[in-house]
């Protein structure tokens, strides 16, 4: 499976698939499919003359590198406090590195295309070594943390988390330095349904709708007619709702095209086989449950208690994922998943084994990615412009060539 293909383009959205996605062919064809199969290996663009037609062609950023750095901080001031007020969070340190021994390491994926960077601590000239792992994400570690720190249901942790993800392609939203507000709370059994899922989201995109406001407040000049605000109220929608509204296109495209009707969304059900055999998305099978069936809650045929918040970039105009989150695996979604994943081996790790025996807290979890928040909230055209991390030669000099300037 070919890891990065360009295949995200909102100027092939028509108004065919806006006014009559009923009139599209329920049996996807052979070309669909070959490109939903290919929509699934990963994220980015993959092609940077592609990247090139896309970044936009008349960006005049509204705050100065300066002023960028003070909203920053004050907007992730912001954020924090907010999230641990709405979801009696703890901020709490996090680890940039674990031992892989742990099996706490967030693989991303299913397929094992994305790896960690693993490196030897000899210590002690080898008599007591570790085989050390820059995280990915914190997702798992959270989880053990709760336990860590005596969380009940109810309480949680947040964390400032950074991470590496060395096998990204680097364009205008993905970077191969990664931060998010990583974060867990401790749930009950009655709690793993849809409705709580959705009480959660509500809270968090709360924080983020306030958020804007808070950095319009500081810099009127953010308020643009061409970059319109935050809607109050966030659309849910499943995945399966979703491959039925546009069952041709692959998941990027049916993203991009409901998010031009609702530009705020948050999609449910991200993993599990949809009816057209796909995935929405590939998702790790140690942390978001992906295979619990919730046709009950929903009177449809679906599964899957977590989900990812996109917004439409105004700016960018392209779809623009903020979050992905979800309630996690328990024991037996757990084996489940691993089955379905063909990776019952990880039943080994320490990590694997504390869900299995019940010995971790049950929870609900997500990231947000503060970069990609930032971005949204200051109306930037690029990642490099809140962050500051590794880009290549080509694409600094055509940012550059876009009056897109990535900090160094």
């Amino acid at each position: 499976m070919s890891l990065f293909i360009p295949d995200d383009h909102t100027n092939i959205v028509t108004e065919t698939f806006e006014q009559n996605p009923a009139e599209r062919s329920s049996a996807p064809t052979i070309d669909s499919q070959s490109s939903k199969k290919a929509d699934l290996a990963g994220p980015g663009i993959g092609d940077y003359t592609e990247l090139e037609q896309i970044l936009p062609g008349d960006y005049n950023p509204l705050l100065t590198p300066k002023e960028t750095q003070k909203a920053i901080f004050h907007l992730k001031r912001y954020i924090e406090d907010n999230l641990c007020k709405e979801l009696s969070l703890l901020m709490v340190e996090v680890p940039l590195i674990v031992d892989a021994e742990s099996g706490v390491n967030d693989m991303l994926d299913r397929d094992g295309s994305r790896t960690p960077i693993q490196f030897h601590i000899s210590n002690d000239r080898d008599k007591h070594p570790i085989d050390a792992q820059v995280v990915q994400a914190a997702t798992k570690w959270k989880r053990v943390a709760l336990k860590q720190f005596e969380c009940r249901p109810g309480e949680g942790i947040c964390t400032d988390m950074r991470a590496v993800r060395k096998d990204y392609f680097l364009d205008h939203d993905h970077s191969a330095y990664v931060d998010q507000w990583d974060w867990e709370r401790v749930i009950t059994a009655e709690q793993r349904n849809i409705e709580f899922l959705k009480t959660v989201v509500r809270k968090i995109w709360k924080v983020l709708v306030g958020s804007e406001k808070f950095a319009q407040e500081m810099f009127p000049e953010l308020r643009q007619p061409r970059y319109p605000n935050l809607p109050e109220e966030l659309t849910f929608l499943h995945a399966e709702e979703l491959l039925a509204m546009y069952p041709d296109l692959p998941r990027k495209r049916r993203e991009t095209v409901i998010l031009q009707k609702y530009p705020a969304l948050f999609i449910i059900g991200i993993g599990w086989p949809l009816k057209d055999g796909f995935p929405h998305e590939n998702r790790a099978a140690d942390y978001d449950d992906w295979v619990t069936d919730t046709s009950k809650q929903t009177l449809r045929d679906t599964h899957g208690l977590n989900g990812d918040i996109l917004v439409w970039n105004n700016v960018t105009q392209r779809r623009h994922e903020l979050s992905s989150m979800g309630i996690r695996v328990n024991a037996e979604t757990l084996r489940r998943q691993l089955e379905m994943a063909n990776l019952l081996d990880n039943l080994k790790f320490p990590y694997h084994q504390g869900i299995i025996n019940n010995e971790l807290p049950l929870s609900i979890g997500g990231g947000i990615g503060q970069s990609r928040t930032l971005m949204l909230l200051l109306r930037k055209a690029h990642l490099g412009e809140v962050s500051v991390t590794v880009w290549p030669k080509v694409l600094k000099e055509m940012c550059a060539k876009k009056n897109i300037f990535v900090l160094e």
